[in-house]
């Protein structure tokens, strides 16, 4: 399995950035995706989850109404949209897999919201 996240950058209050996740070694399509995000001296946080088809989708309360997770199983890529960048979404951004029983998860990209 391999995932690799990109897009992320510094960007100024209120701006917005897309980030991709390019999936290789397990078929993309199969699974549901989600994106996750570490705080300096925080925890993981979950941010997004979207199902295998892309059909169902669903968001962290903080990040609800800004963000917009999608897929391309064609391209093997998961997206995230961010809009309306606050200062607190400052965290490294990364990408998983998972089933019931398995989680796996990629090298991400750093996301700095600052003036």
């Amino acid at each position: 399995v391999q995932l690799q996240a990109s897009g992320g950058g510094l960007v100024q209050p209120g701006g917005s950035l897309r980030l991709s996740c390019k999936a290789s070694g397990f078929t993309f399509s199969e699974y549901a995706m989600r994106w996750v995000r570490q705080a300096p001296g925080k925890g993981q946080e979950f941010v997004s989850v979207i199902s295998n088809d892309g059909a169902s989708t669903s968001y962290s309360v903080s990040v609800k109404g800004r963000f917009t997770i999608s897929r391309d199983n064609a391209r093997n890529t998961l997206y995230l949209q961010m809009n309306s960048l606050k200062p607190e979404d400052t965290a490294v951004y990364y990408c998983e897999m998972f089933s019931s029983s398995m989680a796996r998860g990629g090298q991400g990209t750093q996301v700095t919201v600052s003036s």
